[in-house]
């Protein structure tokens, strides 16, 4: 019992009696995590602000400010600027490439037949791909890294599929590509089903786009907006009109979040410290100087002539010039003012916040700062470690955009009976097997090229992995096309008697040498 306690007990027996049931409740209702992470009472924790809401409430209403900071980093902070890219072009790269994946069994082809089928529907595919962007700006592997990257920086985006029309092109499908900003609620609106400019059912699931005519950005847009209702499927054929991609991180969420929403103020605070920096280094490479006086009425000294100076406009500054000799008037004084730049503590620091920002971002520290230093196995696991993220998001990508393309693009090549394909609009699961595709991307690159190498051909010779796959992932190329074009080169060298080569085996045997240092 404290002094205050007792005092009150002289005083108010019964307040004093009503404090010590208020403590026994609180004993009794705290436990478990009211101890620790849900505690109130805890000095630690009573500034913290944990307030949140529905996935609405704290998503969908703070996305302009989130994507607008967000957009703002990309253009400004190298580091944002590095993560975003270092995702895009290990991700997608050149594109991820369509491999064809029937089900033959299923749909009674032998293994010719089926060969044959998937050659000409990767064909059909690479001649629309070429022409499919309804702007007529980019081919549909530019598309794919735009779109990427249009999800990282801003959450989501949005492809609609119009059937456009153009001379010399058997193909009408096009992608026309939707900034997240455009999607959005009509003012007029007031439907609590209408939230971020997407319309849901009793369930969440979407049932149409509001979709602005005008980026609500573009300061010169002339006229009032205007919103056109996009119904999510259509009605009659149940085909997808919107494509939506998004990345999901709470049951319920309609719109995206900015991969740098976690990590928009640590990127900030550091690049306005990498400015700072830059700048004391700046001023620190000139002479500065304080000109002390004891007649402040009067002017300082004799400036550098007018002819030689930069900024006559302003009568308070004062320039020094390369070699200039400045008389003082008497009562007048120079001193010199070292900002101690570089400070030797800056690389340290923003190593640190760059690890911090790396693991927020899935992307390891040395490859967000391109800065390999470690050793090999260090390096090797450090990049195996982005990789899962690469491979994951890679995953995801091929899944929410081409895959759901590709088979748009089916649909109408075998309605134009470009593709045969025997049953396709009959069966769901007819169709679903003439759809099987791979998509493979830009290899994983290696530090030891032959010790991936060996490993890839363990893989292969313990049944573990196939050398499409690994011809893929290690080069990112077609096996069938290495096949047929070593065949020729091979008989191009026994013609000219050009032999005795070393082996496959020859190669694998030799040892690699580790850099450990």
């Amino acid at each position: 019992m404290n002094i205050f306690d007792k005092v009150v007990e002289i005083l108010s027996p019964e307040r004093y009696l009503r404090r010590q049931a208020a403590r026994q409740a609180i004993k009794v209702l705290n436990s478990g995590y009211s101890n620790h992470g849900a505690s109130k009472t805890k000095k630690s924790l009573l500034g913290w602000n944990y307030k949140g809401g529905s996935p609405d409430d704290d998503i969908t209403d703070n996305l302009d400010i989130l994507r607008q900071r967000s957009r703002d980093l990309y253009m400004g902070a190298p580091l944002a600027t590095g993560a975003l890219k270092t995702y895009r072009t290990n991700v997608v790269g050149f594109g991820l490439r369509l491999k064809a994946q029937i089900d033959a069994e299923f749909l009674g082809m032998d293994p010719e037949e089926a060969d044959e089928w998937e050659k000409t529907a990767e064909r059909e595919f690479a001649l629309w791909a070429k022409d499919c962007d309804a702007t007529r700006m980019m081919d549909f592997y530019e598309m794919q890294a735009l779109v990427f990257l249009s999800m990282l920086m801003s959450g989501d985006v949005f492809c609609a599929l119009p059937m456009i029309q153009r001379p010399g092109n058997p193909y009408l499908l096009k992608i026309s590509l939707i900034e997240a900003d455009r999607v959005c609620n009509p003012p007029e609106i007031t439907d609590e089903r209408v939230r971020g400019g997407i319309e849901v059912d009793q369930y969440g699931a979407p049932v149409a786009y509001y979709i602005a005519q005008k980026h609500p950005l573009d300061k010169y847009a002339m006229g009032k907006n205007k919103w056109i209702r996009v119904p999510a499927f259509g009605e009659k054929t149940g085909r997808r009109n919107i494509l939506h991609i998004m990345e999901f991180e709470r049951p319920g969420q309609r719109r995206g979040v900015p991969i740098l929403a976690p990590v928009i103020e640590t990127l900030k605070q550091l690049t306005r410290y990498s400015e700072a920096e830059l700048m004391a280094a700046v001023i620190s490479g000139m002479l500065t100087v304080f000109i002390t006086s004891n007649t402040p009425e009067t002017p300082l000294g004799e400036s550098i002539p007018l002819e030689q100076q930069i900024d006559t406009a302003d009568q308070n500054s004062y320039e020094l010039g390369n070699g200039a000799i400045i008389a003082l008037a008497p009562g007048e004084d120079v001193k010199e003012v070292n900002p101690n730049r570089p400070n030797t503590a800056f690389d340290s620091f923003v190593t640190s916040m760059s690890r911090q920002i790396g693991t927020a971002l899935e992307i390891p520290h040395e490859l967000l700062i391109k800065h390999f230093t470690a050793s090999y196995s260090a390096s090797r696991a450090a990049l195996l470690e982005a990789w899962k993220a690469f491979r994951m998001r890679r995953t995801w990508l091929a899944a929410k955009f081409c895959q759901p393309i590709y088979e748009e693009f089916l649909i109408e090549a075998v309605a134009r009976g470009r593709i045969k394909a025997p049953g396709f609009f009959d069966d769901p699961a007819i169709r679903m097997a003439y759809c099987g595709a791979e998509w493979h991307g830009p290899s994983q690159g290696q530090i030891d090229p032959l010790k991936e190498v060996n490993a890839a051909a363990l893989r292969v010779k313990e049944g573990f992995s196939t050398r499409a796959r690994e011809a893929a992932e290690l080069t990112g190329s077609d096996f069938e096309r290495i096949v047929r074009q070593r065949a020729r080169e091979e008989r191009m060298m026994r013609e000219g008697g050009l032999t005795g080569g070393p082996t496959g085996e020859e190669v694998l045997a030799v040892p690699s040498v580790d850099n450990e240092e």
